[in-house]
């Protein structure tokens, strides 16, 4: 137990296994959990994962988002557009999604440094 929690039913409780993670890619963790926080934030009218690739629909492959395509699109409420990118601690933005981010910033939208 840490210094600043308080003991609510005793000391001889043992502590709790940690939570398991249903995976085990930091980025998809942070990203789900920020999508959590920005779609209940006062600030944010609106904010959705973009997911972008490639499946396949009967006997043909459809293409569907863009490269370059920030992983979580909004709005803010004063109109202003919100890109967010989401990388793991060793993750690096690559050349298309980092393009992306500068359009949506030099035309006035937000984008987290």
């Amino acid at each position: 137990m840490r210094p600043e929690q308080v003991a609510l039913f005793g000391d001889d409780l043992p502590e709790a296994p940690p939570v398991p993670r249903h995976n085990d890619r930091p980025e998809a963790t942070s990203l789900a959990e920020l999508l959590q926080v920005l779609r209940y934030h006062s600030l944010v009218a609106w904010v959705e994962h973009q997911n972008s690739g490639v499946a396949r629909i009967g006997g043909r492959f459809v293409r569907f988002g863009w490269p370059g395509c920030s992983d979580l699109l909004g709005q803010l409420r004063d109109g202003r557009t919100l890109a967010v990118e989401v990388k793991a601690p060793k993750g690096r933005l690559q050349a298309e999604p980092a393009e992306f981010l500068l359009r949506v910033r030099r035309f006035g939208g937000v984008t987290p440094s």
